[in-house]
């Protein structure tokens, strides 16, 4: 017999930690459908455009990084709301929303995804926030100029754009991971003495931070560091379900 959404939102509840994390998001089940799941689809964002394609490929339910329910973001449901909300109903899609959970899991986080591309070894939790550390630090097997490590990030990120700050050393060897918009992250990598510091967002605190520091920062844009996470979970709960699973990706360039 196939699962429900309930079925499927424990499974990603105890897996993920979700009960584990403060956070801004309403992390868990946001939305739900009614009758079975035979099919999942996987994405960075809830949106109108991310409704349609995992309607499209035939979806039930839908698990995302970025959810809808933020604080009291649903406290009305008009306007946008009415319409996100009645684009999920009216396709019979359930959302489930991961939010710093899928930053910080150990394996299938997205900042841990990022820190396996890149290749880092001995890996350690970095950069606390909301009393949890959310990134990964650690170490290349051998140090690489800055070009070079750019030019590793571009190739395993695929990014649309690439930030660079180049206020450390020359050669990187220690890297702090933490994806999406964490620009705060310059100053938790220049007080652990990390090389450099990757991240998704760039803005004028961390130009700032990065530049007064002495500290390398390198942005690869806040959904290229976060399709990581939800990549890995679709294929987690292919295997842990046996339910395919879809990743939608619109390859954004912010």
């Amino acid at each position: 017999m196939e699962p429900d959404c309930r079925l499927i939102a424990r499974l990603l509840d105890e897996e993920l930690r979700t009960a584990a994390f403060r956070d801004r998001s309403n992390n868990g089940l946001q939305i739900e459908n009614d009758g079975p799941v035979t099919r999942l689809a996987v994405a960075v964002d809830a949106s109108l455009e991310t409704f349609d394609a995992a309607a499209r490929a035939g979806a039930q339910m839908l698990i995302v990084h970025h959810g809808l329910s933020w604080g009291d973001s649903l406290a009305r449901i008009d306007g946008l709301n009415r319409r996100l909300v009645a684009a999920a109903l009216s396709r019979n899609l359930a959302l489930y929303a991961s939010h710093l959970p899928l930053d910080a899991h150990p394996t299938l986080g997205n900042n841990a995804q990022i820190a396996a591309l890149i290749g880092l070894t001995r890996t350690r939790p970095f950069m606390e926030y909301h009393g949890q550390r959310i990134g990964v630090a650690g170490l290349l097997p051998m140090p690489l100029p800055r070009d070079a490590f750019a030019e590793l990030v571009r190739e395993t990120l695929r990014p649309r754009r690439l930030e660079r700050f180049d206020y450390g050393p020359a050669l990187i060897r220690s890297v702090g991971v933490c994806s999406g918009g964490a620009p705060e992250g310059v100053d938790a990598a220049a007080r652990e003495g990390l090389d450099l510091y990757l991240c998704g967002e760039a803005n004028l605190q961390a130009y700032n931070l990065a530049k007064q520091w002495g500290q390398n920062a390198l942005f690869a844009g806040h959904y290229a560091t976060e399709r990581t996470g939800p990549r890995a979970l679709g294929l987690w709960l292919a295997e842990r379900t046996g339910l395919p699973c879809d990743l939608i990706d619109f390859d954004l360039p912010y």
